[in-house]
């Protein structure tokens, strides 16, 4: 199994209502997963939102949490309710209503990577799909919602940043010609999962660092937006999505040479991002 099921990476002195997350960044693969794949070492990896814990890791020196995935999305989707399981991959499982993510093969434990290519060669049982949940998706969303508890308790509200990555190619259909492509995608479900107020300055932070934003398209937020967005309750979740050929080889999935550059403009964007939170009395405190 993957060594741990989470890493909560916390502040010296929590200032911000904002919770930083990355649920697809795990790369944790045990020697005998990749036996039982039939997909290669840089193939299996190709959903994975690579380097993005890496992106965001200036979180907790602005003082918010950043909870980070520890087993890779291949082996379990944190992104997908506990109950999203497909029939197409685990035995006992009936079909149930048509779910497009289940049907693509991209339930809570994925029968699929990136392009439909399949990762296993047969089925498995429901046991060990439900073993897979019960280690490792269950304890990362009880320590989300434990943070998500404890900003509110502290500071009257919650405010969810949850951290993707998403394929150049991803922008295809909604690039202008003549224009510049979008290079981050904000998804707050078209207002169902975050103020309008908060997800104006998550954009003005990207903005202002020179990014290209558009919201909601292609990708509006899946189950952990859903889930824990409640604005009317002063408990905000917005997605980020920033285009993988920024900072990283796709092909290779190694990072550019620009990198550690490209981590310090993200590092601005995270401090803008968690001053969103910040009481005005309460300034960030010295590290």
């Amino acid at each position: 199994m993957p060594k741990t099921a989470f890493h909560l990476i916390y502040p010296k002195r929590r200032t911000t209502s904002v919770v930083f997350a990355s649920p697809h960044s795990g790369r944790d693969y045990p020697q005998w997963f990749m036996d039982r794949t039939q997909l290669d070492a840089v193939t299996v990896r190709s959903s994975e939102d690579a380097y993005v814990d890496r992106l965001f890791s200036a979180a907790p020196q602005m003082g918010a949490p950043f909870l980070q995935a520890g087993a890779p999305r291949a082996f379990v989707d944190l992104n997908r309710s506990a109950d999203e399981l497909d029939p197409g991959l685990i035995d006992g499982v009936r079909p149930s209503g048509h779910n497009p993510r289940i049907a693509s093969g991209l339930g809570v434990i994925p029968r699929v990577v990136a392009n439909g290519r399949a990762i296993y060669t047969g089925k498995m049982a429901l046991s060990e799909a439900q073993g897979r949940i019960d280690t490792f998706w269950r304890p990362y969303h009880a320590a989300l919602a434990e943070q998500m508890d404890q900003a509110f308790a502290q500071f009257g509200e919650a405010i969810l940043v949850d951290c993707h990555s998403m394929p150049n190619e991803a922008m295809d259909s909604v690039a202008r010609a003549g224009g510049r492509r979008p290079e981050v995608v904000l998804g707050d479900r078209f207002g169902a999962s975050a103020s309008a107020a908060v997800v104006d300055r998550i954009e003005a932070a990207f903005h202002g660092a020179g990014f290209v934003v558009t919201r909601n398209t292609p990708f509006a937020g899946a189950y952990i937006t859903q889930h824990y967005g409640r604005p009317t309750r002063g408990r905000h979740a917005v997605q980020i999505e920033i285009d993988r050929a920024l900072y990283m080889d796709e092909a290779t999935l190694t990072p550019h040479p620009h990198f550690d550059e490209f981590r310090a403009v993200i590092s601005g964007v995270v401090a803008q991002i968690a001053e969103i939170g910040r009481p005005a009395q309460m300034p960030l405190a010295a590290e």
